[in-house]
């Protein structure tokens, strides 16, 4: 017979707490592969809860100082923490410098700290942080527009080993703090500053002469931002740069583009969508360079892309996986015709064309001749192609594939 759980003893008088040691528990416990058979465990009876609660790493709350306190107490190990709020459904007053105080003071092994849209804190609570969570990895602090460069520099003078930082939309943030991490934080991977518009080529030329393990940069709507920066970053993180994202900064011309051609031939995902100065010159340098590693490039609103670059990109980058095109007026369905004499199907999952009069469903066909893996295609506002055009031409798009002709479907995000 079995021995019974919890603090019940069975017929025999053998209780399985008399039996199994914490670490064996505990081995039963890290068998367990969903979070809700991880609740339940702890429901068993209170040695198991606190059992539990001690094996935790990650924690989503909200909660005042008290309960924050509190549940410090009971998860002592976590190193993931989340108090992150919904853009739609925030509530007042949120996430509090108080609050940030408690977790400096309670939350000493953390590593990860998720702060997005909590717009009620300041740099006081950043000062708090740096001085007390000097093992934090990873902060996401996006849309918190109270925070200028004083607080997150005092969080970059005391996490080091900081590896993961998320600005977006902190517009009062400037070329100075972009120094001080390049001072302290030299394993830095990835930095968000979209909409930080105090950026300048300067701050981005400072941030890579210190943080050269940069793997993904999105400074996407930095007007300040323009070649010099990139090029900048093209040379001093060739070997790391995998993710570079210039969505609408409209200083960023052909020489961004040719640089990263030259330097960075393993990047992954480039996205110069609203770059209205780029041109099919350098699109197809970089279409040569990096047509073994790109998968994701985004190149909507590039008002001087034509026919020449398109082909190229398409023949030589074997692994691309998501493609926006959009309001390139002057690319036509000669674009495609290279598709023919190409054996191997296009991995392409993502195909955005709106906008595009000049493609037909021509064009389209063709594609969808080299893109059974094709899961989405964008081809609103294209005049010569609609549902009644495609079922009359007898195009036949993959299984999974949604198509989109006037925009009710969501958009995945690949390209975001």
């Amino acid at each position: 017979m079995s021995a019974p759980i919890g603090g019940e003893a069975g017929p025999d008088g053998v209780c399985i707490n008399d039996i199994l040691t914490d670490d064996e528990l505990r081995s039963v416990l890290a068998k367990l592969e969903s979070e809700k058979d991880k609740e339940n465990f702890g429901l068993v009876c209170k040695r198991w809860l606190a059992l539990q609660s001690s094996e935790r790493r990650k924690l989503a709350a909200r909660a005042g100082p008290h309960m924050l306190a509190m549940l410090a107490a009971r998860f002592g190990r976590v190193v993931e923490l989340d108090l992150s709020q919904s853009v739609s459904r925030s509530f007042f007053p949120g996430v509090t410098d108080a609050d940030l105080a408690v977790i400096a003071n309670k939350f000493k092994r953390l590593k990860v700290l998720n702060l997005g849209n909590c717009k009620g804190i300041t740099d006081k609570g950043m000062l708090e942080v740096g001085d007390g969570l000097l093992s934090l990895q990873s902060l996401d602090v996006s849309f918190c527009r109270k925070l200028t460069d004083r607080g997150l520099e005092a969080v970059a003078r005391g996490c080091h080993d900081m590896r993961t930082l998320h600005l977006a939309s902190c517009r009062l943030v400037s070329d100075l703090l972009l120094l001080g991490l390049s001072r302290n934080c030299p394993h830095l991977e990835e930095l968000v500053l979209e909409g930080c518009t105090r950026i300048t080529d300067q701050g981005i030329a400072d941030l890579v002469t210190g943080c050269q393990k940069i793997k993904l940069l999105d400074v996407s709507k930095c007007s300040n931002v323009g070649d010099v920066g990139i090029s900048n970053v093209a040379k001093s993180c060739s070997s790391s740069l995998r993710t570079l994202k210039l969505l609408d900064c409209c200083k960023v011309g052909d020489q961004s583009v040719l640089s990263l051609a030259s330097s960075c031939t393993g990047l992954e995902t480039l996205v110069v969508s609203g770059c209205r100065e780029i041109s099919d010159e350098s699109l197809k340098s970089l279409a040569a360079a990096c047509g073994n590693s790109l998968k994701v490039l985004g190149m909507n609103w590039c008002l001087n892309v034509s026919d020449s670059s398109l082909s190229s990109i398409l023949a030589q980058c074997r692994y691309l996986e998501a493609l926006d095109i959009g309001c390139c007026e002057e690319v036509t369905d000669a674009a495609f015709q290279g598709l023919a004499r190409v054996e191997d199907e296009l991995r392409l999952k993502v195909l955005k064309i709106s906008n595009c009069p000049n493609i037909t469903v021509t064009g389209l066909g063709i594609i969808l001749d080299k893109c059974c893996s094709l899961e989405y295609l964008d081809v609103r506002s294209c005049p010569h192609i609609s549902k009644a055009a495609c079922d009359e031409a007898g195009l036949r798009f993959p299984d999974c594939c949604k198509v989109n002709y006037v925009g009710r479907l969501s958009e995945p995000d690949i390209l975001l």
